[in-house]
């Protein structure tokens, strides 16, 4: 059996696990099981963001994107709010964005920080978008999460915390790393538009990087 068959029977697995029985959210998908905090005052963190030209600039220190629920549910359309702030389940194979092979940037829903370029997008047979690596180390944070009995390594954005998904030591190139994450809690950029993903606070800044390369 190859890897490719393994993780495409991983991810079926998950699927059943999860009851992603279909696309459309049931009933019981829709509601919140796990709300996010009220904001608090005084975080920083410490990103790179990119530019008018499409650099990557920094690492530059900013306030973390917090909101309240309400700010979130106004901002955010059902789907996306269960998914990208409540730590809901996306159905395998599902995901608006697992075939997408545009090139672009992958942004955050919720902040607009750029996570993963498409040149790291690969087709891991699992059933969701899947990267080997990030389009900046600071952007994308891990925590452990025990979660239905199991040991993994949660994903969220540095910005904002919102959930992406989990990160795994099993794929083949080039990093062996697998971003596993969830079409609801990125949007995508096409190359010749990353000027609308530029951040203020990147006008003055010097490049970290070339531009990014898709």
């Amino acid at each position: 059996m190859t890897r490719r068959t393994l993780l495409g029977i991983l991810g079926i697995a998950s699927f059943q696990l999860f009851g992603g029985v279909a696309c459309e959210s049931t009933d019981a998908e829709s509601k919140s099981p796990r709300p996010t905090t009220q904001p608090q005052e005084g975080k920083a963190v410490k990103v790179k963001v990119l530019n008018r030209k499409g650099e990557l600039v920094g690492p530059l220190e900013m306030p973390k994107v917090q909101k309240t629920d309400e700010q979130w549910k106004a901002q955010l359309t059902p789907a996306q709010y269960r998914i990208a702030r409540a730590k809901g389940t996306e159905a395998a194979f599902c995901g608006t964005l697992l075939d997408n092979h545009k090139e672009g940037v992958y942004a955050c829903i919720c902040c607009g920080l750029p996570l993963f370029s498409s040149n790291s997008k690969f087709n891991s047979g699992t059933g969701w978008p899947s990267f080997f690596q990030p389009i900046a180390s600071q952007n994308v944070i891990e925590h452990a999460d025990n979660a239905y009995g199991m040991e993994r390594k949660e994903i969220l954005c540095a910005r904002c915390d919102c959930p992406l998904g989990h990160v795994f030591d099993d794929a083949p190139r080039p990093t062996g790393l697998r971003f596993c994450v969830t079409s609801e809690s990125l949007k995508f950029t096409d190359s010749d538009k990353l000027a609308t993903l530029a951040d203020p606070a990147a006008e003055n800044a010097a490049p970290a990087t070339q531009p990014v390369k898709r």
